[in-house]
C-alpha cells in the first residue's frame, strides 16, 4: 500500500517510543512507588507509571511532530487538527501491572485520514514486541506471524474481558462469558485487551472479545491482528468500543454467542 508519507519511519518512532515507555514501566513495575489512584471507579486506577509513559511518548510528539494529534488514555485528546493521530495507552493492563502481574503493554496507533496505518504493542516484560504497517503483514520481535486456523469452537482458547462498569450494570458481559465458556477447550481473562488482540494475531488466542472498550486500547492491536488474518466484527455501536477478534472459523462460531442488543436486568 503507497502513501505519500514514510510510514516506516513513522513505525521506527513509535517502537521508539513504545520501548522508552517501557523503559519507564520497568523502572516501576514491583516497586513501592506507584501511587495508585482511581479514576472511574475503585476499580479504573492510573498509576505513577501510566502518567510518566504517556508524558515520555507525548514529549517525543511534539518534539518531532508537533502538527500531529494525539489521543491518549490519560490525556484524552489534544484538540489539534491534523490528519495524522497518534492513539496512545501508554499502560495497558494497570491492576496487573498493580498487582505485581507481568501482563502489560504499551499500545501505539497511528492514524491517517481515520486509517490506522502503523501499530505496535510493547510488553516490556516479556520482552514482545509486535507490529504492523497497513498492507505489510504482522509481525513479533521481527518475525511474521499469522493468526491460528482451528475450525472447532470446542478445541479454542479463548479470551475476554468485563467493564470497569460490571458492579452497576447487568450489561457486563457475564451472559457472553457463560455462552461461550462451557463450549471451548479454555477460557482466559488475561487483563490487556491489546495483549489480548496481539496474541490472537499471532496464533496463542484462537479468540477475544469485550465491551466497553476504548479506542486507546485497540487501535494498535487491530490493525496487528488484520495484517494477521484476523477477522473482526464490532458488534455494538452502544458500548464505546465493543469487539470480536478470531481466527476466520472461530470468530464465525463465536458470532451467535455473543449478544448484540444490551443485557437487561
Amino acid at each position: 500500500m503507497a502513501y505519500s508519507f514514510d510510514t516506516d519511519a513513522l513505525l521506527l518512532d513509535a517502537v521508539q517510543c513504545a520501548r522508552e515507555a517501557g523503559r519507564i514501566q520497568i523502572g516501576y513495575f514491583r516497586s513501592g512507588k506507584l501511587d495508585i489512584q482511581s479514576k472511574s471507579s475503585i476499580t479504573d486506577i492510573v498509576t505513577a507509571a501510566d502518567k510518566a509513559s504517556e508524558q515520555s511518548i507525548i514529549n517525543f510528539i511534539h518534539e518531532k511532530y508537533p502538527t500531529h494529534s494525539i489521543l491518549s488514555e490519560e490525556s484524552g485528546e489534544d484538540g489539534k487538527t491534523s490528519d495524522f493521530q497518534w492513539v496512545i495507552d501508554p499502560l495497558d493492563g494497570t491492576t496487573n501491572f498493580s498487582a505485581g502481574l507481568p501482563l502489560f503493554c504499551v499500545s501505539i496507533g497511528i492514524r491517517y485520514k481515520g486509517e490506522t496505518v502503523v501499530g505496535v504493542v510493547f510488553a516490556p516484560y516479556l520482552d514482545e514486541l509486535f507490529h504492523a504497517v497497513a498492507g505489510g503483514g504482522a509481525f513479533l520481535n521481527g518475525n511474521p506471524i499469522h493468526c491460528g486456523n482451528k475450525v472447532d469452537l470446542h478445541e479454542a482458547v479463548v479470551s475476554t474481558g468485563f467493564p470497569y462498569d460490571k458492579a452497576l450494570t447487568p450489561d457486563n458481559n457475564l451472559d457472553n462469558a457463560e455462552r461461550i465458556m462451557p463450549i471451548v477447550r479454555g477460557y482466559r481473562r488475561l487483563g490487556s485487551a491489546a495483549i489480548d488482540i496481539c496474541y490472537v494475531a499471532a496464533g496463542n488466542l484462537d479468540g477475544y472479545w469485550e465491551i466497553n472498550l476504548h479506542q486507546w486500547d485497540v487501535c494498535a492491536g487491530l490493525l496487528i491482528a488484520e495484517e494477521a488474518g484476523a477477522t473482526i466484527w464490532h458488534f455494538r455501536t452502544d458500548r464505546n468500543v465493543s469487539v470480536l477478534v478470531g481466527s476466520p472459523d472461530i470468530a464465525n462460531a463465536m458470532r451467535p454467542l455473543i449478544s448484540t442488543v444490551p443485557r437487561k436486568g
